[in-house]
C-alpha cells in the first residue's frame, strides 16, 4: 500500500506540456521521478519549460504541432528511437476560438478540432506499438486526455469548437478504452474546470471573482490539483480505472 500512488520510473508523452495544464502535470511527474517528455508548437518554450522542469527531475523537449499530421507522424518516430516503452501518454494540447454565432469562421473550427480532438487520436495510434509494449496485465499503459467541463455543461462563452471538442474527446477517450482495455492500456480524460493557464488569462481577468464566487470549493483550481489526479491515473491506485472522464474542477459541473 506504501507505492499505491507510485510513478517512479516510468516514461511519459505531455503534449501541451510547456505552460498550464500541461506544465502543472509535467511537474507532478518530473518530481515523482517520472522520465517525461513534453511537447509544444512553439520550440523556445518547449525548450525552456524543459530546462526548469529539469531542475526538479529528468524532462525532456521534443518541440511539435500535434495539430499537423506530419509532425504528429515525426514525433511518434522521435519517441520510438528514445523509448522501446511509453507507460504514460498525457494528450493535452489544446486550442480555442470564441466568436459570435453569426460570425464564427470556419478556419476556427478546424484549428481547433484539429488539435482537440484529431490530435488525440492519431498520437495515440501512432504511440500503440510503445504503449502495448509497456502496458502489462498488472500495471497497465496509460493515455490520458485532457478534456474539460465545456464538454460536460453549455458553457456561457460562444466557443462552439472548444465545447464541441472536448465533448467528442470525453466519448473518444470512452471508445478507446473499450477497444485498447484488452490490450493493457487504460483510457481515461480529466474534464479541468478554470485553472491559471493561457486559453483562461482573460476569461479569468473578465470573471475571475464570479468564478470563485460560483464555485462550491470557491476558488480556482492549483497545480497540485491537476497533478494529483493525474498521478493517482498513472499509478497502481489507477489501474482499474477506465473509461473514466473526472471533472476537477471544485464542483461546477457537477453541482451547480
Amino acid at each position: 500500500m506504501k507505492d499505491l500512488f507510485s510513478v517512479r520510473g516510468k516514461v511519459a508523452l505531455v503534449t501541451g506540456g510547456s505552460r498550464g495544464i500541461g506544465y502543472m502535470i509535467a511537474r507532478g511527474y518530473v518530481e515523482n521521478g517520472v522520465k517525461t517528455y513534453i511537447t509544444a508548437r512553439k520550440a523556445e518554450a518547449c525548450v525552456a519549460a524543459a530546462k526548469e522542469l529539469s531542475a526538479y527531475g529528468e524532462c525532456i523537449a521534443i518541440p511539435s504541432d500535434v495539430s499537423n499530421p506530419e509532425a504528429v507522424t515525426a514525433l511518434a518516430r522521435e519517441i520510438a528511437t528514445r523509448e522501446p516503452k511509453l507507460h504514460i501518454l498525457v494528450n493535452n494540447a489544446g486550442a480555442n476560438w470564441a466568436t459570435p454565432i453569426d460570425e464564427y469562421p470556419e478556419a476556427g473550427w478546424d484549428k481547433v478540432h484539429d488539435v482537440n480532438l484529431k490530435a488525440v487520436f492519431f498520437l495515440t495510434q501512432a504511440l500503440l506499438p510503445q504503449l502495448r509494449a509497456a502496458g502489462t496485465h498488472p500495471d497497465p499503459a496509460r493515455v490520458i486526455n485532457i478534456g474539460s467541463i465545456d464538454g460536460l455543461h453549455v458553457p456561457g462563452l460562444e466557443t462552439y469548437a472548444y465545447s464541441s471538442s472536448k465533448a467528442g474527446v470525453h466519448h473518444l477517450t470512452r471508445v478507446l478504452a473499450r477497444r485498447l482495455a484488452g490490450e493493457h492500456i487504460t483510457v481515461n480524460a480529466i474534464a479541468p474546470g478554470p485553472f491559471e493557464s493561457k486559453m483562461m488569462e482573460q476569461t479569468l481577468k473578465a470573471f475571475g471573482d464570479y468564478i470563485k464566487q460560483s464555485c462550491p470549493r470557491g476558488r480556482i483550481g492549483e497545480p497540485e490539483d491537476m497533478a494529483g489526479v493525474a498521478i493517482y491515473l498513472a499509478s497502481r491506485a489507477g489501474a482499474y480505472v477506465t473509461g473514466a472522464v473526472i471533472p476537477v474542477d471544485g464542483g461546477i459541473a457537477t453541482t451547480v
